[in-house]
């Protein structure tokens, strides 16, 4: 486990998983007073371009761009350019060498996550797409790899971050998806396979743990969040 001074208010980035800037705000609006930290993805960029990431700023939030970029390097780092420029706080880019390196070589303040692997791929996928190391092998090489490049930090499962944690210091930051709360939250439709706790996750290294489905369908969205934030609190300090 790291010991970063991270506010338990930028602990939990909330992921904003709706199709337009109203629904948007109104989360933000709802949860601001205890969550610090919210990210935009393709869903809601696609949907609604920067308005969103301009909205949170304006109120004085932090914004995760989840855009996993991949492109041709240039391409790349004209993209992070635009994103550094709007005054965001993490950014996600998928890719080899050339593409880490491009985003890295124009970030400034701005924070380049790398993708490792998704959170809805267990070893049955890897083997499916002819890949013979396991997950945490892949996770870890191309952790070590993006910390390597320059990157500030990468997005793997809380399953992963022990053995980051251990072997790659507390230099790195680790945003973790795959949350779930508890037994009494169910998500449907749950497409998530390499999932864990929040104390789980806190426990083994994590920095940041994205939750978005878990608070939306709660029906008390506060109140678990600040069971979370008490549970991880425990831990932390």
């Amino acid at each position: 486990m790291n010991s970063k001074n991270i506010p338990l208010k930028d602990r939990i980035i909330f992921a904003l998983d709706v199709d337009n800037l109203k629904e948007a705000e109104k989360w933000v609006d709802l949860l601001g007073d205890h969550i610090n930290f919210f990210k935009v993805g393709l869903q809601l960029f696609i949907a609604e371009w920067f308005r969103p990431i301009d909205m949170i700023i304006k109120k004085g939030h932090k914004v995760m761009a989840d855009l996993k970029i991949f492109d041709v390097p240039e391409t790349v780092k004209l993209a992070v350019k635009q994103l550094r420029d709007r005054g965001v706080t993490f950014v996600t880019v998928h890719g080899n060498d050339p593409i880490l390196r491009a985003a890295v070589e124009v970030k400034e303040e701005l924070k380049i996550l790398a993708v490792t692997v998704l959170t809805s791929f267990d070893e049955s996928d890897m083997k499916e797409m002819g890949l013979t190391r396991t997950v945490e092998d892949l996770v870890f090489i191309r952790a070590e790899k993006a910390l390597n490049l320059g990157c500030d930090g990468i997005v793997s499962s809380g399953m992963e971050a022990s053995r980051l944690r251990r072997d790659l210091g507390d230099k790195l930051i680790i945003v973790t998806p795959g949350i779930r709360p508890g037994k009494n939250i169910e998500v449907p439709s749950d497409d998530q396979k390499r999932i864990m706790s929040p104390q789980e996750a806190i426990k083994n290294g994590a920095d940041h743990l994205v939750i978005g489905r878990p608070i939306r369908i709660a029906k008390d969205p506060i109140a678990l969040i600040k069971s979370m934030q008490d549970e991880m609190g425990k831990i932390l300090f």
